[in-house]
């Protein structure tokens, strides 16, 4: 498999980690490694990368890829589970992480792994081939209730209850195997009207691979967990592709920030709160035009960068 991924908001993320070149940083979505290459780029040989991923084909592309480096430990993981990563490599505290979040268009193009909803390909969407997990078990074992809340909730898919009804309808009559034959479900459970914007597939597969990941649910706790990892004026940047991960993380943000919620007329804070560092950008970074004309996968990113007190 090879891995041709353009990594995203590439210049703004290097500058945002704002790199000690004897620094320890994480990426903890190494991918193909594109963000990592220029991280090291930036790193003396005493500096050291440490990069995450669940995706064992990843990690073969990015030991290729940063085969002349040699300050990188490489791990098959996941970053929800940092701290542990860290405990086991003897580290304590580091000065840098990226999350570059969501599925990558590698996975997406290797057509094989049921990510897209083109073609015709076994329903599976699994990051971590070694999980149990999948995309097939989530359709044909899911009840009705469940499919229309994760398509809900994860998709925003306003017809999410006819197209759980209409995937329990038809798996009575046989399993749904395959990429297309969800597809055909849920092109039949749309109106015509609705159709307009894209194809009728895409928030339901987004829905579906969320929920296989778990991509969601960790994800608040996993960004207060990297900022307490890191060290004084450490920063963390993540890139989210969608409304879902960019709340989750500004959340997380907020919250770590801290606020006063004092009323405003006592002298001084009687309230307790705490901060752990501050936001870098208030609103979050996009691409530019440039790279969204030659990259349309950036069309939806966003970066937020926290730096730690």
């Amino acid at each position: 498999m090879e891995f041709n991924h353009k990594p995203v908001l590439l210049e703004e993320t290097i500058e945002g980690l704002n790199i000690k070149e004897n620094g320890i940083y994480v990426d903890g979505t190494l991918g193909g490694a594109g963000h990592s290459k220029q991280i090291l780029k930036k790193l003396s040989p005493k500096g050291l990368l440490i990069g995450i991923d669940r995706d064992e084909e990843a990690l073969k592309a990015a030991k290729e890829n940063l085969k002349e480096y040699k300050n990188v430990k490489y791990i098959h993981g996941n970053h929800d589970d940092i701290e542990e990563i860290l405990k086991n490599l003897g580290i304590e505290k580091i000065d840098g992480i990226l999350l570059d979040l969501g599925v990558s268009s590698y996975q997406l193009d290797e057509k094989n792994r049921g990510f897209s909803y083109l073609g015709n390909n076994e329903l599976d969407m699994r990051m971590d081939k070694t999980q149990s997990l999948t995309a097939k078990k989530v359709v044909n074992s899911y009840s009705e209730e469940e499919l229309a809340k994760i398509i809900y909730e994860y998709g925003e898919e306003r017809f999410s209850r006819q197209i759980a009804r209409n995937i329990c309808n038809e798996r009575k009559r046989k399993e749904v195997e395959t990429t297309e034959e969800l597809v055909q479900i849920i092109d039949k459970s749309i109106p015509a009207f609705a159709k307009k914007n894209g194809h009728p597939a895409k928030k339901t597969f987004q829905a579906i691979r969320i929920e296989v990941n778990d991509e969601i649910k960790p994800l608040y706790n996993t960004v207060r967990k990297c900022i307490s990892l890191l060290n004084s004026k450490g920063r963390l940047c993540i890139i989210t592709f969608h409304s879902l991960e960019d709340r989750a993380v500004k959340n997380a943000y907020t919250d770590a920030q801290g606020k006063c919620t004092c009323p405003k007329d006592l002298p001084y804070c009687i309230c307790g709160a705490k901060s752990e560092g501050k936001i870098i950008n208030k609103k979050p970074i996009i691409a530019s035009e440039k790279e969204q004309e030659e990259n349309s996968r950036s069309k939806s990113a966003k970066l937020r960068i926290f730096e730690k007190n």
